[in-house]
């Protein structure tokens, strides 16, 4: 099977690439997660805070990981990372999580949210539409339209990466063209500007608390304060995450070990910016209380109207359904080369190593949509999304040590490029990363404890694979 691997073509430039990092990261989040964010925080200055953090370690776990894609340029990206840092069990591991949590859960996430926002333009495709109910499960038209969603950009990129990244280049221009004209528009446009009145709350830190005496706001500072930005971060984290995805593609990328992290550096900072100016224009144009208490969290639709009127609605409606077909384009994309990797080393479903004639995974491809149709089916992508956050950094976390650990074993590797900063810039990551995994541990344990659970239940179907393996061989 080796063979397939080598049968990947490299016809992916650094614009496609780039366009692959922002795309997969702008979904619906930055629409929503401030809401959740402001109650958690409930100053203006903590709120652009928990994104200037999340801003930066973003940029720093990028600019580290440029140096493994230079290292391991090949299809698999953090699975070989993994892999070759410290062992097999650690690469599936994260395949496991992969596919089972990461990648699957945020693609159902993203389809449902396509869903719910088309329904501003189509009610009869509502999560509110129950087309069956089979007693144990509800199925509604919402969760229908992103199934096909999904199998729709399945279909189109099992018919080569070319396609693929046309559709992924359109919508990410067009949707950064559009949250830089909503953020313009919105400190041009607006009525009122709330800028002065919110910027009163400054740095102290209010969260917002529901009690049988009522509801209420409450200061906080020291551990609380932590907490708190670690609780935030769960929204800011998802909604800056899949910035990686270039990597799982790295062998069909035109001079990768150049280009990927150039791709993951400029990305990721246009990303960053663009979500900064996007908060910073939420201050202005909304009060601290309605960035809150925005209905259903959906601050941007919020803002919008306040800018635009009652035209305001379809205006995010439209920007977000462009947002998420192109977020999830990005995502499809990216996440079957994992499958295909580990299928090559015999810990995924076979078929899964093989290449079609348009040399695309299409097996890891449909494995992928049936995991993804099982997620949107369940209803529970809420709560799946709440483990991703504690999975997905405590992966990167345990990647960026990787970069420690071949400095030392492997001290005459090739690094065509160096990651940034090393070895303060990566510690500094590691530490923050740690500090957000425990104080969610504490604050969330339900949600990371099953997040933690998941990743360690891989550890028996890892040896299930491998004693499969040796009775096979």
């Amino acid at each position: 099977m080796a063979e397939q691997t080598a049968s990947f073509k490299p016809t992916i430039g650094l614009l496609d690439s780039t366009m692959i990092v922002a795309g997969s990261m702008i979904g619906s989040g930055i629409f929503i997660v401030s809401a959740d964010i402001t109650r958690n925080v409930g100053s203006a200055g903590w709120l652009i805070a928990v994104w200037v953090i999340t801003g930066f370690m973003t940029l720093t776990a990028a600019l580290s990981y440029g140096e493994l894609s230079a290292m391991f340029p090949k299809a698999g990206g953090q699975y070989i990372f993994l892999k070759e840092a410290f062992n097999p069990l650690a690469g599936f591991l994260y395949g496991w999580s992969f596919f089972t949590v990461i990648q699957t859960a945020t693609i159902a996430a993203v389809g449902v949210a396509f869903s719910k926002f088309t329904a501003y333009i189509i009610p009869a495709v509502s999560e509110k539409n129950i087309l069956f109910n089979l007693g144990f499960i509800q199925i509604s038209a919402a969760q229908i339209v992103a199934i096909v969603l999904i199998g729709l950009l399945t279909f189109i990129n099992s018919k080569g990466i070319k396609s693929g990244t046309i559709i992924q280049t359109i919508f990410t221009s067009t949707k950064l063209l559009a949250l830089l004209g909503l953020t313009i528009f919105g400190f041009l446009l607006v009525k009122h500007s709330y800028w002065d009145e919110n910027w009163q709350t400054g740095m102290n830190a209010m969260h917002y608390t529901k009690s049988d005496t009522g509801d209420s706001w409450l200061p906080i500072s020291g551990a609380a304060l932590v907490g708190a930005i670690a609780a935030s971060m769960v929204g800011s984290i998802f909604s800056s995450d899949a910035w990686n995805n270039i990597t799982f593609i790295a062998g069909e990328v035109k001079n990768p070990k150049r280009n990927i992290g150039l791709a993951l550096f400029l990305g990721t900072l246009i990303v960053t910016v663009i979500y900064i100016a996007t908060n910073l224009m939420y201050v202005s144009v909304l009060p601290m209380n309605e960035i809150a208490f925005a209905e259903n969290d959906r601050v941007a639709v919020t803002a919008s109207h306040a800018i635009f009127g009652n035209a305001g609605t379809i205006v995010i409606a439209v920007m977000i359904m462009i947002s998420t077909f192109g977020c999830n384009n990005g995502l499809i994309l990216a996440g079957a080369r994992v499958y295909n990797a580990m299928a090559i080393d015999k810990l995924f479903f076979k078929k899964a190593a093989v290449l079609n004639k348009y040399a695309v995974p299409e097996y890891a491809l449909w494995a992928q949509f049936i995991m993804a149709s099982i997620l949107c089916l369940s209803g529970k992508y809420g709560d799946l999304l709440d483990m991703i956050s504690f999975v997905v950094v405590l992966f990167y976390a345990i990647t960026i040590i990787g970069i420690f650990k071949l400095r030392k074993t492997r001290p005459h590797a090739e690094r065509p490029y160096k990651a940034f900063g090393y070895p303060v810039l990566p510690i500094i990551y590691i530490i923050m990363a740690l500090v957000f995994c425990v104080f969610l541990i504490i604050f969330k344990p339900v949600y990371a404890g099953i997040g933690l659970g998941i990743v360690l239940l891989g550890i028996p179907v890892y040896y299930l694979s491998i004693a499969n393996q040796k009775k096979n061989d």
